[in-house]
């Protein structure tokens, strides 16, 4: 690898704007950033659904090193995240490095060049010393296995691909999906559609947040009062270590959580016995993704709002048919049925050494090193990867993290005059099954959910808490590693 190897982000998000102003910052000054969208931003730039907002609070689910004290809520909605990750990206000057429109498709390993070669789409290439895979786990939309789904005669869209053109005033529709994203877009539905259908599958537990903008003095103190950011930013980071602390004790702080949320979620369904019992979630505290909000279980007791919890057999020209034999019309369909988490970077191919294929080397489930590195693909690093999710913290602290591991990889490369980089096979076998082990007893075993794959193992969430995988992540070993000398010439240790 050269003084200054050419570095290529696939991903214009969180993770991949992270990665560029840390390498950037330590004088890697050939990086280019790839994203297939219209501007840069990410799950922000297209989930614009009504109601978009974060569910972390924004001093915490924010960079540390480009803190605000601007935003007008607590948990920011969709147009100021997207507006302070353009902000952030001119303020560093890593915009500069984007191209957009580019679907990259491929990349391949060239073992006598070391070298990756990335493909796209329409046929454009590149050449890379080192690729960072910053797709995340959220950008590819799901939908669900019903049959028929292209029989509806009306309008019907995900809530990543929002329809801005279909207009829902006085008309019927249907929402499939009770997850994170329905919870947020269907209270704003609810008041303007004429009828609304809410299918869904299992209940959820909640947590309240009414995310109101800031009283003018709270505004101003956070603005004008030196460290009172800072102070949110570490009791918020403390916040979520604890309710990680929850879902890791199910069966003693965890069942402080579920107090909780039992008597929110009664209070709020006071009154309306037949309603509970159909949204009561019938599992353990956190075992799937606790949800946030306030206004989700006033919006499901309007008098145009039905909760349908019958399973969808298929879908008719006129609208889900339920196991009843129910058919409910709808002129509209929205699908709020989340991303293809166990997918990653996929349906991207990527081609390591010896023409294996990344398909091939997670036959048996997602595994890469600290979330950040797989054997047997050199130079080649994943932000957002598998077991990197978070389930009570802020993914940006976990994206900072990977991106100045990956900067202290390629740093070592370069140091060594070595050409690419890989962790060694021992290493990350030995890291994924410790990972593994530290599930069990956790509510995350404790049930299904996007967390697991096919198989039942748990590929998207770490395991502990941010403070371990900021440890862990801290300072790279060069033990862990191999490094790849010019072509036709043997590994050496790093």
């Amino acid at each position: 690898m050269s003084e200054q190897p050419r570095i290529l982000i696939i991903g214009a998000g969180f993770g991949g704007i992270a990665a560029a102003i840390e390498l950037q910052a330590h004088g890697f000054a050939d990086v280019e950033i790839l994203d297939r969208g219209d501007g840069l931003g990410g799950t922000w730039r297209f989930n614009d659904y009504p109601g978009a907002a974060c569910d972390v609070p924004s001093h915490l689910y924010s960079y540390s090193f480009a803190q605000r004290r601007d935003w007008t809520r607590l948990c920011s909605p969709q147009d100021e995240i997207l507006a302070y990750q353009e902000e952030v990206a001119r303020e560093f000057g890593v915009d500069r490095r984007m191209t957009f429109g580019v679907e990259v498709d491929g990349c391949s390993w060239d073992a006598a060049s070391a070298t990756w070669t990335v493909t796209a789409a329409d046929g454009r290439r590149w050449e890379a010393d080192a690729v960072i895979v910053a797709t995340g786990q959220l950008h590819r939309p799901a939908f669900p296995p019903i049959p028929g789904l292209e029989d509806f005669a009306g309008t019907a869209f995900h809530s990543a691909e929002w329809d801005h053109a279909c207009d829902l005033r006085g008309r019927r529709v249907a929402v499939i999906g009770t997850g994170a994203s329905a919870v947020q877009f269907v209270p704003p539905v609810a008041e303007e559609a004429g009828h609304l259908t809410v299918f869904q599958r299992t209940g959820n537990w909640f947590m309240p947040r009414r995310n109101r903008s800031y009283p003018a003095p709270v505004a101003w103190a956070i603005r004008r009062v030196p460290g009172v950011q800072a102070f949110r930013r570490r009791f918020m980071y403390h916040y979520g270590e604890t309710l990680t602390m929850m879902i890791r004790h199910p069966r003693t702080v965890g069942l402080l959580g579920r107090l909780r949320s039992t008597l929110f979620m009664r209070w709020q369904l006071r009154g309306d016995d037949a309603l509970r019992r159909k949204l009561w979630p019938h599992y353990t505290f956190g075992c799937k993704r606790v949800l946030f909000s306030s206004m989700w279980l006033p919006a499901l007791r309007r008098p145009n709002v039905e909760l349908v919890t019958e399973r969808i057999e298929r879908m008719t020209p006129a609208g889900p048919q339920t196991q009843d034999g129910v058919v409910h019309e709808a002129d509209v369909v929205i699908y709020g049925t989340g991303f293809k988490t166990a997918d990653f970077m996929f349906p991207m191919e990527i081609t390591g050494e010896r023409g294996a294929s990344l398909r091939e080397a997670w036959a048996d489930g997602p595994h890469a090193h600290l979330g950040i590195t797989v054997p047997g693909f050199p130079s080649l690093f994943l932000m957002y990867g598998p077991n990197t999710n978070t389930s009570g913290g802020s993914i940006l602290v976990y994206l900072e993290a990977q991106a100045a591991y990956i900067r202290q990889a390629l740093a070592l490369v370069r140091e060594r005059g070595a050409a690419a980089i890989e962790v060694r096979p021992d290493v990350e076998a030995a890291a994924d099954r410790a990972v593994q082990q530290r599930f069990q007893g956790t509510a995350w075993t404790r049930c299904d959910s996007w967390y697991r794959d096919e198989s039942g193992r748990i590929i998207t969430n770490w395991p502990g808490y941010m403070r371990e995988y900021e440890a862990a992540t801290h300072a790279l070993d060069p033990a862990d590693f191999e490094l790849l000398p010019a072509a036709d010439r043997e590994p050496a240790a790093a």
